[in-house]
């Protein structure tokens, strides 16, 4: 690292000379694998992203592999009931999505994103060697034959160590691949800017094709081979995708760790804190900034007016000795560091009011699914699909918007607003949340329209309906996550500060997290209300339940919050970087 400061130095010097090549050399604090500043033309951007976003493929064919068919699986082979199998689900997509905000902390603070992502693919690949091992060692399987009436307590035991193994490989997997994936592009080249916005669109195109394949390909082995096959094949392909990973290294651009970015954050605090009776200065611009020599090229932010009592922090106490307040962070901070503060805790309200459309979503893998189990699944010369394989139309949804959305619609938008995105990120989020409510809606009603099928026919049931009345839902719910959860993704990259973005991109993965674990705790709460009255909408099977209903309070819940998000919406302020520094050093001395 004193290398790469040195060459930092060096930069700093020719820039004041103007001898800079902004065109051959990136210098965004970046370096390559030898620890030198990166050549444009030969690191980072598209032949960087591709490595990227092969390892990310294979990750998601593993992650919805598995994830669709948990609750088939939990039902058939380790006999949960419904609603048991529905909340197991949901905290295991709980914990899989709140664990990269430990990961992305490790990353962004001690370890690295590449090591950090290296270092969490090997433990996502032991899980799915010991969930291999649950399924092919005799002494570890469910039972001695195919049908199994009561699995082994050490199938049990050792089928939710490898999904719990793999939770935790996902956790430093997720945030971490996706912000080294955007840090390939440099923020300060315009170029490089524009193809950055693309980058989030064409990641979760990749993303998708590795769902659609998982929800799919996967699913079949798994229904019509063997879970143990399946397995097999999870496991070569994230081991192949490990070395192809490592293969890219003299293509990436590397960041090293900064240290805690919470520290500075409780610094703003506590320096605002003691200085909570100085009056504000007349002009912000007597706040404490460094000057933009002085940042080794790290991105100043402007001053706003929000959350003024945090400014108390930057502001120079003229009683004491201003050495001692520059070498000591918690009694002066800089208005770059509070405006930090300020960007983490404006985020909040973003994230809160997006929980509601990640329990809209939480349903496509729990009670949609098992929908499909009891539907006509035939197509042609009585081939069935896998139930889980419906949920391929998500993902159809998902690359259909992404595709129309960068090649389209963004061309058109920015010629008509101006924006270089094309409409703003909160309101791509937005029109995301639109397509949660109406996939509630539909959902509702396709789910009454079963159940009057069961009710007119109980032997025969909804055996009947055809699988794809289930397809809207799957379709819209597709729509909306190319619009939301890409929008989320790039709100929580871009928002938040340089020093934590992938803790800003766990940020996002814990909005799903934190809709997995409200869906369950809405569950019980809705359970709990119901069997006090006639019967509870939740009943052994799907068809002694009332999932019409409860559709129904998820399509009022979301569209009340909807309500609320863009109230919130319209009062955000987006980070402005780029701006002359306040109050200099030298100034304060």
């Amino acid at each position: 690292m004193d290398k790469i400061n040195v060459e930092m130095e060096e930069i700093k010097i020719a820039e004041e000379s103007g001898e800079i090549d902004e065109q051959k050399w990136v210098y965004d604090t970046s370096f390559d694998h030898k620890g030198r500043v990166p050549l444009r033309g030969s690191t980072g951007v598209w032949k960087a992203s591709l490595f990227i976003i092969v390892i990310e493929f294979s990750e998601r064919l593993s992650y919805f592999g598995l994830a669709t068919s948990l609750i088939i699986y939990l039902t058939k082979v380790i006999h949960q009931d419904l609603k048991t199998a529905a909340k197991s689900v949901n905290y295991w997509s709980g914990v899989t999505t709140l664990m990269p905000l430990l990961g992305g902390f490790l990353a962004d603070a001690f370890l690295g994103r590449f090591s950090t992502v290296l270092v969490s693919s090997t433990v996502y690949l032991l899980g799915l060697i010991l969930l291999t091992m649950s399924r092919v060692v005799p002494s570890f399987k469910p039972c001695d034959t195919d049908l199994c009436h009561e699995p082994r307590k050490i199938h049990e035991a050792i089928f939710f160590l490898a999904i719990y193994l793999i939770s935790i490989g996902t956790g430093g997997h997720k945030p971490s691949l996706e912000s080294f994936g955007a840090d390939q592009f440099d923020d300060d080249y315009p170029e490089e800017r524009k193809k950055k916005m693309s980058f989030f669109n064409w990641w979760n195109f990749g993303l998708c094709c590795g769902l659609l394949l998982g929800v799919t390909l996967i699913v079949y082995v798994q229904d019509r081979v063997s879970w143990a096959m399946a397995d097999l094949i999870l496991t070569l392909v994230m081991a192949s995708s490990i070395v192809i990973f490592v293969a890219g290294r003299p293509f990436y651009r590397y960041r090293k760790a900064t240290g805690s970015p919470l520290t500075p954050m409780l610094q703003v605090f506590v320096a605002a804190t003691r200085k909570r009776n100085l009056l504000f200065p007349a002009n912000p611009s007597h706040l404490y900034e460094i000057s933009k020599s002085e940042t080794s090229r790290r991105r100043l932010l402007c001053h706003t007016d929000k959350l003024k009592f945090l400014d108390k922090a930057a502001i120079p106490d003229g009683t004491q000795d201003s050495i001692v307040q520059l070498q000591n962070p918690w009694r002066l901070a800089t208005v770059t560091k509070v405006e930090e503060l300020k960007l983490v805790i404006n985020m909040i309200p973003i994230w809160l009011t997006t929980i509601p459309f990640g329990i809209c979503v939480a349903q496509a893998a729990t009670f949609f699914i098992k929908q499909g189990v009891t539907l006509d699944r035939k197509i042609v010369h009585n081939f069935e699909i896998p139930p889980a394989s419906i949920f391929a139309l998500a993902a159809i949804g998902m690359i259909v918007s992404v595709s129309i959305y960068d090649k389209i619609l963004v061309p058109v938008l920015r010629r008509a607003t101006g924006n270089e995105r094309g409409i703003s990120i909160l309101q791509r989020i937005g029109i995301g949340m639109i397509f949660s409510v109406t996939t509630m809606i539909v959902a509702a009603l396709v789910e009454r329209k079963r159940l009057n099928l069961v009710h007119k026919n109980p032997l025969e049931g909804s055996s009947s309906m055809s699988v794809f009345w289930l397809a809207p839902q799957f379709l819209i719910i597709g729509f909306g996550d190319g619009f939301t959860l890409v929008g989320l993704q790039e709100y929580f990259y871009d928002q938040v500060p340089d020093s934590m973005r992938s803790l800003g991109i766990a940020f996002y993965l814990s909005v799903i997290g934190a809709a997995n674990f409200a869906s369950s705790l809405l569950i019980t709460i809705v359970d709990h209300i119901t069997e006090k009255g006639d019967k509870s909408w939740f009943g052994k099977d799907l068809n002694s339940s009332r999932l019409d209903y409860f559709y129904w309070l998820l399509a009022i819940i979301t569209a009340v919050n909807l309500c609320v998000y863009v109230i919130v919406a319209r009062n955000y302020s987006y980070k402005n970087v780029h701006c002359k520094a306040t109050m200099s050093v030298a100034d304060l001395r």
